[in-house]
Formats: C-alpha cells, sequence, structure tokens
C-alpha cells in the first residue's frame, strides 16, 4: 500500500471514529473529531486493522497509552480514563464496521 493510500485509509478511520466516540468531561461529551484526537488514534488504531489484530484488549491498551492535555497542558491524563465504557464499545463497532468496509 502507498503511502497516499494508507493516509487515506487513516482518514477514513479517522472519520469513522471522530462522531461516533467521545470523551466525558464533568457529563460534557467533546466528540474525539471536535477534540482533534481522531486522526492520532486512528494513527495508532491503523495497524491493528490491517494486521486483523483488533481485540478488545489492544484497543483498551492503545488507549491507555494514548495521553490527552488538559489545562494547556499543565496535566495530562490517559485517553482511556476519558472515555466513557459506552464509548468503548461504540470505538470497537465504528472499526469493526470500518473494517467490514476494506
Amino acid at each position: 500500500m502507498s503511502d497516499a493510500s494508507t493516509a487515506r485509509a487513516i482518514e477514513s478511520l479517522a472519520a469513522a471514529i471522530g462522531d461516533k466516540v467521545y470523551l466525558d468531561v464533568a457529563k460534557w461529551h467533546l466528540y474525539l473529531g471536535d477534540a482533534k484526537l481522531h486522526t492520532p488514534l486512528a494513527e495508532k488504531l491503523y495497524p491493528l486493522v490491517v494486521g486483523d489484530q483488533v481485540s478488545e484488549a489492544a484497543v483498551a491498551d492503545i488507549l491507555a497509552s494514548t495521553s490527552v492535555s488538559l489545562g494547556g497542558g499543565q496535566k495530562t491524563v490517559p485517553l482511556a480514563d476519558l472515555i466513557p465504557s459506552a464509548g468503548k464499545a461504540d470505538l470497537l463497532e465504528a472499526i469493526a464496521d470500518y473494517q467490514r468496509d476494506l
């Protein structure tokens, strides 16, 4: 796969998750796309997708290892701590839908 087609595939995956998964902060829902976190997350998830290695544990590991800066960088929090359980299920469903469309 060429770099251009890989970039398009990552953008497509980012679009698939950007408006389906949200952060929950003080009962405010901020979608990954609005937070500009959908593309960096898609870049980390893409190797799992093309390697057919998507699992709940693998996705959880990626979410846990992805840091989100808060308060202008005063604090960082793992993305896993900001996405509610239902959002994680939505993420897995969006990834599965994306894989089916490949």
